[in-house]
């Protein structure tokens, strides 16, 4: 054989292995990234063959699939869609599955997951007909109800949590939107739906609670500020701040008013625990630049600020911004500038305090279940992290047990119960009214329920609205849907 043909002959073979090798790595590594793309029609179209299995709140489906009379065998059903939309998400012939446990356990609710092998094993040996296994969540579906209703038709977020086990309890944004609209196998309805709803102004896909543009969280942010002030060692809930009706901020020539315009005690000066209670901006912004940037960064780091979540969709990490000055750490210590927050990391921080210090690892799926009811997998509770002590944890209790006593947070207050809880009133800019917040917990002594909710651009009251007035008593709702 001549040089030429060796030459070619090797090209050949080089190229033929480039093959062999591409094909293999897209066929084995890559199969089920490619498989798993919102948008590969002939997954989505098989997937519509088989039975997806049902999603379920206290033993009933609030997503199911019944028998359809096309080609697609199944079309996905929800029950109260747009109460458990932010849950459920959708499932769609044209656009996949997504925006809640429809995506994020897809393989679950298909069948395909690799838990899921040895049941699956078992199906082809008796015979049975491929089936996606069931979730059953950890929703109460009072909590879910009371907390759509607290929020009506005001834009928002409710999450709440059990804090003892970090189980989601209620899970609500407004305004939802129906999935079953985008379960159509109309394929033109759904299109005609899906860029009606992604151009609304009010983005009712958006699940606020983890997700979307985040929020400044005003003074709920306070309840970072003071555990990092009592973890220093420093402080404790008599100590002594300076709460004058305004304080001027160093190297700029704006002041930071109180909201009722006073000051926070005689002679201004007030406790720790005072400052809480009314919310006394100036005590806190100075409390903030003593600590410093670097102690207020830490402790909401420790909280889970920064940290990419999973519930199991993703949560967006909330931020605590870095290289600050001194007047940005004063605004930064009340939850402004540029602090921005979920509402499932401030129902976290109430949560953590609930539980004397432990954080719990928030979830939503407290079994996997398969057709007979027969448990596949269970959640166990599991503490997160440790962000304050035990004794850091009893005094912001007492702190939030006097907001709710004699504080901003009144209009909280359950009969006959013991609520912890916090008020904030956040501005985001200047176009728009404050975002109002209300986060704590219920019984104080034994805690069932830690939420928050935020009510967007002061709910239905405008730019004089207070967040003791308007989401106080929409958590007061919710919290007597728990206890109760």
């Amino acid at each position: 054989m001549n040089t030429p043909i060796r030459r070619l002959g090797f090209v050949v073979a080089a190229l033929f292995c480039s093959v062999l090798l591409a094909a293999s790595y897209i066929q084995v590594l890559q199969a089920k990234s490619l498989n798993n793309r919102p948008g590969n029609t002939r997954i989505i179209n098989a997937g519509y063959k088989i039975e997806r299995g049902s999603i379920l709140v206290d033993g009933k489906a609030i997503a199911t699939s019944r028998k359809s009379n096309d080609k697609y065998v199944y079309e996905r059903q929800y029950t109260n869609g747009s109460l458990y939309a932010p849950v459920t998400g959708y499932s769609s012939l044209v656009y996949g599955n997504g925006g809640g446990l429809e995506g994020a356990e897809n393989e679950v609710l298909t069948g395909t997951s690799d838990s899921l092998f040895y049941r699956r094993l078992v199906d082809v040996v008796t015979g049975k007909p491929k089936q996606g296994a069931n979730l059953e969540l950890t929703i109460n579906p009072k909590i879910q109800r009371a907390a759509a209703q607290a929020l009506g038709n005001r834009r928002g977020a409710v999450v709440a949590l059990d804090p003892k086990t970090g189980a989601v309890l209620a899970m609500v944004t407004s305004p939802s939107y129906d999935p079953n609209n985008l379960a159509s196998h109309d394929t033109e309805a759904v299109t005609k739906t899906w860029t009606q709803m992604n151009a609304a102004a009010n983005q009712p896909m958006v699940n606020r609670t983890i997700g979307g543009t985040l929020y400044p969280p005003g003074s709920t942010f306070k309840l970072v500020t003071s555990a990092a002030a009592l973890e220093s060692g420093n402080y404790s809930n008599s100590s002594t701040l300076p709460g004058p009706a305004t304080l001027r901020l160093p190297q700029t020539t704006h002041s930071l008013p109180n909201d009722d315009g006073r000051a926070c005690g005689p002679n201004d000066e007030t406790s720790l625990l005072h400052a809480l209670e009314v919310s006394c901006n100036t005590a806190y912004a100075q409390l903030g630049m003593d600590l410093g940037q670097d102690k207020l960064a830490s402790q909401a780091k420790k909280f889970g600020f920064g940290d990419v979540m999973r519930v199991p969709m993703r949560v967006t990490p909330s931020t605590f911004p870095t290289q600050l000055n001194e007047p940005q750490t004063a605004m930064s210590a009340i939850g402004q500038y540029d602090v921005r927050v979920t509402p499932l990391q401030i129902a976290m921080i109430s949560a953590t305090i609930a539980n004397g210090g432990n954080q719990m690892q928030p979830y939503l799926v407290k079994n996997v279940v398969d057709s007979d009811l027969d448990v596949i997998k269970s959640t166990d509770p599991k503490v997160r992290a440790k962000p304050i002590s035990g004794q850091t944890a009893d005094s912001l209790t007492e702190m939030m047990e006097a907001v709710v006593n004699n504080g901003t947070g009144k209009q909280a207050a359950v009969p006959g119960v013991q609520v912890a809880g916090k008020t904030g009133t956040a501005q985001g800019d200047t176009k728009n009214a404050a975002d109002l917040w209300f986060t704590g917990f219920a019984p104080a002594n034994d805690p069932k329920i830690a939420l928050a909710i935020v009510l967007e651009n002061g709910g239905d009251q405008g730019v004089e609205a207070l967040a003791g007035s308007v989401a106080a008593p929409a958590a007061r709702q919710i919290f007597e849907a728990a206890v109760r």
